[in-house]
């Protein structure tokens, strides 16, 4: 039995279809007036709905969110929020959106309130990032973490099916890299598990049954969990490697983290076999790396960076600033195999082990 820390972090879950319509009693919960309600351009209709059935406790809604939270768009929606008096951020939609409320929450305290519209599982953590002059700079702090988080499937019936699998597969990269976080413990491999596990059922079913409410809330049910496993242990290559190809060459973040896991995977697999024999069962496959890319690439998701956007002379560059400010990985980072791995991940090889 090895030694291990664990943490319950103070989040209020409401889960189930038709929770959207508790957001003002948890509005009073939080003893708070006003809410400036965020999402990105595409989603602002799902923040006009919310603000809606707010009616006068809406302060506005500001439809800027980005992916990788940009520091200029961070301080615009603080200000804005500032001037229209907003004690209260709701955060509809994904990463991108969760993201900016928590850039806001960091600065100004104000509370947040998470509507998670995908699968990303951020509204679980106390991770922030923010990209300032091409880098992105992640970190942990309490303040961001939102007081309440709303899952009702409802919400996700109508995202995509491409964005549901790729987001589903970012969300099983938390649980993954949380089986061989350097900081796991047994409770958090217990929900890592059981988040692949549920996701890996659910994803080839709602490409099937996208409009299925119960897989949907299946779904959803195994990104809470994943995003629960992020916000509790370190992460490691896997995470470092998505950050900085998202963060320095703008790639789409959920789809990033689904050409990448398999790659990290096979990379840490040696030095990680009981995470890996985890993930496995939990795909009902013999390969970790395996199960993962061919989960992504039989529900047709992109298994490779040159597909989203990466271009080959800027593999070298990516690998430099992956060597910077290493996150604890299993395995030492190596620039040679670092390298090899982002060729695969580039070419979109499936890995032999």
């Amino acid at each position: 039995m090895k030694d291990f820390v664990y943490i319950g972090r103070p989040a209020r879950v409401l889960f189930g279809p038709g929770t959207l319509r508790q957001l003002a009693s948890e509005l009073d919960r939080l003893g708070v007036r006003k809410a400036l309600v965020l999402s990105t351009p595409e989603q602002r209709a799902s923040a006009e709905q919310v603000a809606g059935m707010l009616g006068e406790r809406a302060a506005g809604v500001f439809d800027r969110a980005v992916m990788h939270v940009p520091i200029e768009t961070a301080r615009e929606a603080r200000a804005h929020a500032v001037r229209l008096g907003a004690d209260c951020a709701v955060a509809v939609g994904g990463g991108s959106t969760v993201g900016l409320g928590k850039a806001i929450a960091l600065d100004s305290g104000l509370p947040i309130v998470a509507v998670p519209t995908t699968y990303a599982g951020s509204e679980m953590t106390t991770i922030y990032g923010i990209t300032e002059a091409g880098l992105k700079k992640t970190g942990r702090d309490d303040r961001v973490l939102p007081r309440t988080v709303i899952y009702d499937p409802e919400l996700t019936l109508g995202l995509p099916v491409g964005m549901s699998i790729t987001s589903g597969m970012n969300a099983i990269a938390h649980a993954a890299e949380g089986l061989y976080s350097t900081t796991s413990n047994p409770i958090i491999d217990l929900m890592a598990e059981e988040g692949i596990r549920a996701l890996g059922v659910a994803l080839p079913r709602l490409r099937a049954q996208p409009r299925d409410l119960e897989v949907r809330g299946n779904a959803l049910y195994g990104a809470w969990l994943c995003g629960t496993v992020l916000a509790s242990v370190e992460m490691a290559l896997h995470h470092k490697l998505c950050h900085t190809l998202g963060g320095s060459f703008n790639l789409p973040h959920a789809e990033t983290h689904t050409v990448v896991l398999p790659h990290a995977l096979a990379y840490n697999a040696k030095a990680a076999p009981e995470a890996m024999h985890r993930i496995a069962r939990a795909l009902e496959a013999k390969s970790a790396p395996q199960a993962v890319y061919d989960l992504a690439r039989d529900n047709g998701a992109p298994v490779a960076l040159r597909d989203i956007g990466m271009r080959a002379e800027d593999l070298d560059r990516a690998c430099d600033i992956a060597l910077q400010n290493q996150y604890p990985n299993p395995r030492p980072l190596e620039r040679a195999a670092l390298r090899q791995l982002l060729q695969d991940a580039y070419e979109g090889k499936r890995p032999s082990e």
